[in-house]
């Protein structure tokens, strides 16, 4: 999903801080989640939310890049280290 005007930076602002709340909500549950899940052998579907964070977090911070929002490149761009250190702790 993309902004419905790409060229008007209020569109683009809304888009992302909606993006933005969402990866965020994400987040949390990922983390309220993840150690009930390793713990009871789901490692599998934990590598697999995070992928799918990771994917979503990824595009949204390019998307912040190419249109100039540099404080949503950041944020976004905490967010994947984040899931990603998670990621390389959830044993295989």
């Amino acid at each position: 999903m993309t902004p419905a005007d790409p060229d008007d930076p209020r569109a683009n602002f809304e888009y992302l801080s909606n993006e933005y709340a969402q990866a965020l909500q994400a987040w949390d549950a990922i983390e309220k989640q993840a150690s009930t899940l390793m713990l009871m052998g789901y490692t599998g579907d934990l590598r697999q939310f995070l992928e799918q964070f990771l994917e979503m977090a990824t595009r949204a911070k390019a998307l912040a890049v190419e249109k100039g929002e540099q404080n949503f490149a950041d944020w976004f761009g905490e967010l994947v280290e984040k899931a990603e250190a998670l990621r390389s702790a959830v044993p295989r």
